[in-house]
């Protein structure tokens, strides 16, 4: 069971931000994320900074610490230039990105560029779509493509990544469409479980959620003949009805996280405090938790 954090672009990097990604490697997390959005829900009025020159600051100020976001939408992406962005931040921190991606919501995002919002079937079809296309531009020097939504020309991605034949994708999905591009595309897959749960299910009941989305992802594996061993299945938590609960004390996280490793997830990402928020935690206890619940987890 690996164990990660998602820290938020809020912090200025001089006052406070730079120090977080560091902490983070020194209490030996797997993998940092943040978040690739534009401003998001309680945040909107407050500081927000951008995902990509936020991560490209963190690989300089950092030496193993995977880096990623957690996630990227085609809300207000393109898949040309996200790719050299990827590119360049891929070869800056020597292989150590992974791009967490899903189909985006119905959030601040959605709206910013001027555009209607779309809908849940619009964005499953941007979605699909968008994948294969950044799959082609990751992988290949030249890529022409013209599409429903997307268009390339000879786009080129030239020296392509450090990490072959592509950094990896952690595909965010719980439809079978997304579940699907997670099966083809996908190095790993992210949920938060199921939303449905989260003001008045019960823990129980979001086990048994989460059971049924992993039994989706192996079914849409076995669809085009591929193992579901091969994905990393990595849970984003604070969106279950657990809430900040597994952040209360050591053995409260342990619990937490073993009853999910026993369904299959392979990595566990927990939010960086942040008072007087949805992410409000003990940052004493946080920090505990990063340094022993590995070893009690093996």
């Amino acid at each position: 069971m690996r164990l990660s954090t998602v820290i938020l672009p809020i912090d200025r990097w001089h006052e406070g931000g730079r120090d977080k990604w560091r902490r983070a490697e020194e209490l030996g997390f797997h993998a940092a994320y943040t978040y690739d959005h534009l401003s998001w829900r309680t945040f909107r009025d407050g500081p927000w900074f951008g995902a990509v020159p936020t991560l490209t600051a963190a690989a300089a100020a950092t030496e193993r610490l995977r880096l990623g976001t957690l996630v990227t939408s085609p809300n207000f992406r393109h898949p040309v230039t996200l790719a050299k962005e990827l590119i360049a931040l891929d070869d800056i921190s020597g292989g150590r990105v992974t791009l967490g991606i899903g189909a985006g919501g119905s959030g601040f995002d959605a709206t910013a560029l001027g555009q209607e919002p779309w809908t849940p079937r619009q964005r499953a079809d941007r979605f699909a779509e968008f994948v294969p296309l950044l799959d082609r531009l990751l992988t290949e020097g030249s890529v022409s493509y013209q599409g429903d939504f997307y268009a390339a020309h000879e786009a080129r991605g030239i020296p392509g990544c450090v990490q072959r034949p592509r950094l990896p994708f952690a595909v965010a999905a719980t439809g079978p469409r997304g579940l699907r591009l997670a099966a083809r595309h996908g190095q790993a897959w992210v949920t938060t479980g199921d939303p449905k749960l989260y003001e008045n299910g019960t823990p129980e009941q979001s086990v048994h959620a989460l059971r049924g989305q992993l039994e989706k992802l192996a079914d849409a594996c076995a669809e085009i003949g591929r193992s579901m061993a091969e994905l990393d299945k990595i849970l984003l938590t604070g969106f279950t009805p657990d809430r900040g609960r597994p952040l209360e004390s050591l053995d409260a996280f342990v619990d937490f996280a073993g009853r999910h490793a026993e369904l299959g997830f392979t990595e566990i990402v927990l939010h960086w405090p942040i008072p007087d928020s949805d992410f409000a935690a003990d940052q004493k206890i946080f920090e505990r938790i990063a340094m022993e619940a590995p070893a009690q987890l093996g």
